[in-house]
């Protein structure tokens, strides 16, 4: 049986300054990219008409300059939202790689579309996941 499921894995060691996730992904609805920064590398001063981004810090320091005189220091593990029209710079300033997860999207949210079963053999529509318990947790170190 064939489901709609795609896998890629971020390439962290990679050379090139972007890694085009959603391509590989085939995502069709958000925007997102692996973004790999050198020491003294820094993105082109951009901004978006419709998409605001979200960058999540994976290795490194990113200092996310806004509008060219705001400077945001963040470290790994931090994550930023950028409205669609506010202009931005990523700049690695720090003797170690940078590496930053980016998304980006233009439509509205749908939150709380979810549907939760409790187990592979319930059928229907599901339940709102917050009518529906975790699980029990599965014993360590076997896929």
């Amino acid at each position: 049986m064939e489901h709609d499921v795609s896998f890629s894995e971020l390439d962290l060691e990679g050379e090139e300054r972007f890694q085009r996730v959603r391509n590989d992904l085939g995502v069709e609805s958000f925007g997102l990219n692996l973004l790999r920064f050198a020491p003294g590398q820094r993105s082109r001063i951009h901004r978006h008409e419709r998409q605001e981004e979200v960058y999540v810090v994976l290795e490194g320091t990113l200092t996310l300059v806004v509008e060219g005189n705001e400077q945001h220091v963040l470290r790994r593990g931090a994550v930023a939202r950028v409205a669609p029209d506010v202009r931005r710079q990523l700049v690695n300033r720090h003797p170690e790689r940078l590496r930053v997860l980016a998304m980006g999207g233009a439509q509205p949210h749908e939150g709380r579309d979810g549907r939760a079963y409790e187990n592979w053999d319930e059928t229907g529509d599901g339940r709102s996941p917050q009518d529906v318990p975790f699980p029990d947790d599965v014993p360590v170190g076997r896929d």
